[in-house]
């Protein structure tokens, strides 16, 4: 087994896949948030672009001008030099406009139909961003009626180009766009994916091999994460996440001391019983002499000794998964305590007051057998805690009373004593953790508040009393 355990304990740590790691993810989730900005701030360049591209070319209308001044000496070109000025401007047809007229500058010989008049003076952002996306997809073979002013504005050029220069400048500058976009986007999803990656994804990666190793041995307190100095919700978490460890660490040895405790009782059970069994035979006999003294104790050791055999048989009880149900019957309250009293032991030379206070004929629905051992548990520690106290002068008192509620009975149990500590109080009635006193192992606190939960009530440590301790019982009157 401890082959196994060192085995297990040496084993690589499971990580995911990484196409399932957070980190890869991480990456990728920002560079698409990357690109798509890239694509909103495409969407205006490229018609920007485009715009920019087609008032370029206009522009060259006003140099043409130069060549034929514009009136009524203006000089007229010769059909070689039309030809060479389409050329040098890449068009089919130059014109210039002012108002009330128009000079066609040149003209060719080829020139066909025109299938879209772009007016740049008139064109909307809408309208300019369709057109663009339209010239960048599917433009390429048509011819393009260009309409805008030109030079200082007085006057307006007209110019009939084809539609695939444009097409080629937009895909240059698409695919340069589409470069530095790849580019920005790595490089941001790097820095990004770095930044996280030390301040989150690596503090996780901790939390999740510290969660697995504890997993392989949680009873291992050197197990736990110690948490980093870090005032965030990572600092928190490995925080939440050390306290959960240690707890659950405690539990689990406190668990195995429960389960070697029961598996050692349950060897000395077989033997004791015995023993009691032997010892009710001989006080059955006792009780046959004739001697007062015999006769007068007799009957309390027989019912002692009855108990002491009730409780070999259930000793195992407390921590199983289902415990046995009380069976409640009416019972003379007063009687009980008088019973728990004499089965209580106290210091011939320094005797402490045990006081029965419930009132006479007081009646509760109650198990007997199962409240004996809670009253005999309480008034124990109060009798264990007041003989703790050396002090000549003190009152050494403990009392058991009970009080009618409109819907419940409240049974107290107070002492003079010197109280419970405050690290008591922390874990009260929690076994091997919460003793009222140092040496023991809270375990009759724990079963006393099992069989009050069992009967439908409640237990708890009052805080009116200014000295001693005041535990009160709340029974409801109506079964559980």
């Amino acid at each position: 087994m401890r082959d196994r355990a060192d085995e297990a304990d040496h084993a690589p740590l499971t990580r995911p896949r990484w196409r399932h790691r957070l980190s890869v993810r991480l990456f990728a989730v920002t560079a698409l948030a990357v690109m798509g900005a890239e694509v909103l701030i495409f969407v205006p360049s490229i018609a920007h672009f485009r715009q920019e591209w087609l008032e370029a070319k206009l522009e060259t209308v006003s140099v043409a001008s130069l060549v034929a001044q514009f009136g009524e000496q203006g000089l007229l070109l010769t059909p070689e030099q039309e030809v060479d000025l389409l050329e040098a401007l890449d068009a089919r047809l130059v014109a210039i406009r002012r108002p009330g007229e128009t000079r066609l500058l040149a003209r060719a010989a080829d020139l066909g139909p025109v299938s879209r008049t772009v007016d740049l003076g008139k064109e909307q952002l809408l309208a300019s961003i369709g057109m663009s996306f339209e010239a960048l997809l599917t433009g390429g073979d048509r011819l393009i009626r260009l309409i805008g002013p030109i030079g200082d504005g007085s006057m307006s050029g007209e110019i009939v180009i084809d539609e695939q220069p444009l097409h080629r400048a937009m895909l240059v500058y698409s695919g340069n766009i589409l470069l530095l976009s790849l580019s920005i986007a790595s490089f941001v999803g790097a820095l990004v994916f770095g930044a996280l990656n030390l301040s989150l994804l690596r503090p996780i990666r901790r939390m999740v091999s510290a969660m697995q190793r504890f997993g392989r041995n949680p009873e291992d307190p050197d197990r736990v994460i110690v948490p980093a100095r870090r005032a965030d919700e990572i600092g928190i978490a490995e925080h939440e996440l050390a306290t959960m460890q240690a707890t659950l660490a405690r539990t689990l040895r406190e668990q195995r001391h429960l389960a070697d405790l029961g598996l050692a009782v349950s060897k000395i059970n077989h033997d004791l019983r015995n023993i009691l069994a032997s010892a009710q035979l001989i006080s059955d006999r006792l009780s046959t002499l004739p001697d007062a003294q015999v006769q007068r104790f007799a009957p309390a050791l027989i019912r002692s000794l009855d108990r002491a055999l009730d409780y070999t048989q259930s000793v195992l009880a407390y921590g199983r998964a289902t415990e046995s149900q009380p069976k409640r019957r009416r019972v003379h309250l007063r009687l009980l305590v008088s019973e728990v009293f004499e089965s209580q032991t106290t210091h011939p030379e320094r005797p402490i007051d045990l006081v029965n206070a419930v009132p006479e004929g007081m009646e509760i629905d109650l198990d007997p057998e199962q409240f004996f051992r809670v009253l005999s548990n309480l008034a124990r520690n109060a009798i264990q805690s007041i003989e703790s106290d050396e002090a000549e002068a003190l009152v050494r008192r403990v009392t058991i009373s009970a009080t009618a509620l409109p819907a419940s009975d409240r049974i107290t149990v107070e002492d003079t004593g010197p109280g419970v500590s405050p690290r008591a109080r922390e874990n009260l009635f929690q076994a091997f953790r919460g003793s009222t006193r140092a040496g023991g192992t809270g375990l009759g606190l724990a079963i006393t508040a099992e069989i009050v939960q069992a009967h439908g009530g409640r237990i708890a440590l009052s805080d009116e009393t200014a000295a001693g301790a005041r535990f009160e019982i709340d029974l409801p009157r109506e079964p559980a």
